[in-house]
């Protein structure tokens, strides 16, 4: 049988004039993820896909890399506004919006996403032994 190869689509890039950005930082790792106004995903980056393995992901140093490469490859989208959504407790979440802030990037506005417990669930049953 003959194999035939499919024509990829080529991804059409749009100006896209405002843009939600998602930091989502834990104690092992920061991930980043830019979308449009309707949520659909542009690009995304962590500190683990640049090469930071172990305890170097959660850094502060490693989330400001993580921004400096993820705008180097969404340049070309014309984003002039960001509205940023910080999510989780790791010590990469202020880091990155400074390096976006040092960035030149005009921030609309900054919300705290983080999910809270407003009672959580039921503690486990003492440990007999």
């Amino acid at each position: 049988m003959k194999q035939v190869k499919k024509n990829k689509e080529k991804k059409i890039l749009k100006d896209i004039s405002r843009a939600n950005v998602y930091i989502y930082s834990t104690y092992n790792n920061t991930i980043i993820t830019v979308t449009d106004q309707n949520g659909n995903v542009i690009i995304s980056s962590s500190a683990g896909k640049l090469g930071f393995s172990g305890p170097k992901k959660a850094t502060p140093h490693a989330a400001g890399i993580v921004v400096r490469d993820l705008w180097s490859r969404v340049k070309n989208f014309n984003i002039k506004e960001i509205q940023i959504f910080v999510k989780g407790v790791g010590t990469g979440r202020e880091a990155a919006i400074r390096a976006f802030a040092d960035l030149g990037v005009n921030i609309s506005s900054i919300k705290d996403i983080t999910p809270i417990p407003h009672n959580g669930c039921r503690p486990p049953k003492v440990r007999r032994v």
